[in-house]
């Protein structure tokens, strides 16, 4: 075959003829004159610098390092290999189709290729692709022209990237190295196990997006608080990697360490504001904090820049609960506020990170919407519900961001599992009569509710140590309450004094301190908290006894 009929139509060969053609007399030159410089080379002795069409471009292709082979006609016929060619896949036969003739184009899926070169007549490239032996190379398919035949071709050029091909492995492998290790810090920050308290069912979901080093900072609890009281938390440090999630961490131990203050939910905020400045002044995190009672049938919440909590009622009815919300926790000089939202018997509630519903192409506010659709016609467990709103949201492990999801219901109980639930309450008033009509009232209600002698009989005293303390130090109004679930029996007297009791040692020679101390020695655990509204509340527990079987 006649190469350098082929040559001639290789890329750029006749560009660069016609470049010479217009610049070989310079119109500034044409008197003659000539640079000194040039001059002195120009000499007789001067071996003549021959032209690019001078050179045998099956020379050229011969020495270049890389990789050549053409072939022409639909079979695409082997019209040459170049040494470097052959040199890694050893000679190949001219005048063969590239199918029988170059195995390792067909093994790299290079002929499928080769057929679009040909039909659209523009050139096409493949970026580091290995070859059999273990080298990589970047092919370069180019259409090439007979003037005088029918027949055309495809030059095919590969350049070894080896080099940078392992680089770059190197690389992802460093990346997924991170990722694991930022993924593992995150996960181990995270509850490894959620507390599921008596009167709610609890699941949570968290999934890592992206498939970078790229974990962010998303984050959830549940706290109990005592007193049948359940402290809720989801947050979102701004950020990536392993310090978004160290930065998260700091914040979940902070958390617990307020909410046994059992504070309000905006006095909680307002003190991780403050921490979360000291932790980095350059890390913003958002939060919301929500605290259900169900003596109460409400969760009081407050938000530092946070999505909205979403309530679906026994009826369907999905709720998305208003403001008030402050700003991201670390912006600082803001009073943060409480709100609140029904949960009543029957009701799911959902908090989430912006993962779940911020999408690029979308107003956040069409994610919520199509999130309360979701969970609209979502029934089932807890975990049943956060299953099926990641799959309506469409979060995937390839899922460009962090997504984490609470999901809390308050089950409505009836049957023999409502008679395990039950509570009673008394208004405490007059003066010192109030003491036995406590006592009376809490022995009632206790041996109604079958309980064995020895716990009946704690309960009693509990009452009545708690119903004198608040006679002794309280205001009106004045309220004993008693509660029982199916593993505790909580006591609780509230009243108008905000001044929360200690426990103390008394001496003996004091006639009143030994209350709160009684309590604490009977009872499983004991608190105090203030009440929204002013005044206080002071609780104790008893584990039941485990039933048989």
């Amino acid at each position: 075959m006649n190469f350098t009929r082929w040559s001639a139509r290789l890329p750029g060969t006749q560009r660069r003829a016609a470049a010479r053609t217009d610049h070989a007399v310079s119109p500034d030159r044409r008197d003659g004159s000539v640079p000194v410089a040039r001059a002195e080379r120009l000499t007789d002795d001067t071996p003549s610098v021959p032209a690019l069409d001078e050179l045998p471009a099956r020379e050229v292709l011969d020495r270049i390092p890389a990789l050549v082979a053409l072939v022409h006609g639909p079979d695409h016929r082997v019209a040459y290999v170049n040494d470097a060619y052959t040199a890694a896949f050893g000679a190949r036969p001219v005048g063969e189709p590239a199918r029988a003739a170059l195995p390792e184009l067909e093994a790299l899926g290079l002929l499928p290729l080769l057929d679009q070169v040909l039909r659209s007549s523009k050139p096409r490239t493949v970026k580091s692709r290995k070859a059999p032996g273990g080298r990589s190379y970047t092919f370069t398919c180019t259409p090439v022209d007979a003037p005088d035949d029918k027949s055309r071709g495809v030059l095919v050029f590969a350049a070894d990237v080896t080099d940078h091909a392992d680089a770059a492995e190197r690389l992802r492998a460093s990346e997924r190295e991170q990722r694991r290790t930022a993924v593992t810090l995150q996960r181990s920050l995270l509850p490894q196990e959620l507390e599921q308290p008596d009167d709610l069912r609890i699941a949570a979901t968290y999934q890592p997006g992206g498939t970078e080093a790229a974990v962010g900072g998303d984050w959830y609890d549940v706290i109990t608080l005592g007193g049948g009281r359940t402290a809720l938390v989801i947050g979102d440090v701004m950020g990536r990697g392993v310090r978004a999630a160290a930065v998260m961490g700091q914040l979940r131990t902070a958390v617990r360490a307020y909410a046994r203050l059992d504070l309000p939910p905006h006095e909680v905020l307002q003190l991780l504001d403050g921490l979360a400045t000291e932790i980095d002044a350059n890390q913003i995190a958002t939060c919301v904090y929500a605290v259900h009672d169900p003596n109460e049938g409400r969760l009081v919440y407050a938000s530092a820049g946070h999505l909205p909590i979403l309530v679906r009622d026994e009826s369907g009815n999905v709720l998305r609960a208003d403001e008030p919300t402050g700003p991201p926790l670390g912006t600082g000089g803001w009073m943060h506020s409480s709100g609140s939202v029904p949960l009543t018997p029957g009701s799911t509630a959902v908090l989430y990170t912006d993962g779940l519903v911020e999408r690029r192409d979308a107003d956040l506010d069409e994610g919520i919407a199509a999130l309360a659709g979701a969970l609209a016609g979502a029934t089932g467990t807890p975990q049943v519900i956060c299953d099926r709103l990641l799959r309506s949201a469409g979060v995937t492990a390839g899922h460009d961001d962090d997504v984490a999801v609470l999901v809390l219901q308050h089950p409505a109980r009836t049957g023999p599992d409502g008679e395990l639930f039950r509570n009673a309450a008394l208004e405490l008033l007059g003066g010192v009569e109030a003491a036995p009509r406590a006592r009376a009232f809490a022995s009632g209600v206790l041996t109604s509710w079958r309980f064995p002698a020895d716990l009946h009989d704690h309960g009693v005293l509990a009452a009545s140590e708690l119903v004198a303390n608040s006679l002794q130090h309280g205001t009106p109004p004045m309220r004993l309450r008693l509660r029982r679930t199916d593993r505790r029996l909580i006591i609780e007297v509230t009243d108008g004094d905000d001044h929360l009791p200690r426990r103390r040692r008394a001496e003996p020679a004091d006639e009143a301190g030994r209350g709160i101390a009684i309590v604490a020695a009977i009872a499983s655990s004991w608190g105090s908290r203030r009440t929204p509204g002013g005044g206080k509340a002071v609780w104790c527990e008893f584990a039941l006894p485990k039933a048989d079987g």
